[in-house]
């Protein structure tokens, strides 16, 4: 298997929802590292990285809309070389 690292912006309802602790779970449970953190212009960024099959599964998760109290009204992805790597999938602030 491939290690792959993706970047994802999520757009909606995402912020003061629980989204970026519902992703950290998820990507958690999937076995990826990187983050989730708050964007000043109201939506998430998603750093996701581990096995390309696990990614693309947390990729499925963010468009299918994420958290029961989030709204996802669109979601951008790309892949990423990130400049360090990351040892759990935290939360940033």
């Amino acid at each position: 298997m491939s290690n792959v690292c993706t970047i994802a912006w999520v757009y909606g309802v995402v912020q003061g929802v629980g989204f970026r602790y519902s992703t950290q779970r998820e990507a958690v449970q999937l076995g990826l590292t990187g983050y989730a953190r708050n964007m000043d212009d109201g939506s998430v960024e998603v750093m996701a990285c581990g096995e390309e099959e696990q990614v693309e599964k947390l990729v499925a998760w963010l468009k299918a809309g994420g958290p029961r109290s989030a709204r996802v009204d669109k979601v951008l992805t790309e892949p990423h070389q990130p400049g360090r790597e990351y040892v759990n999938f935290g939360i940033r602030y």
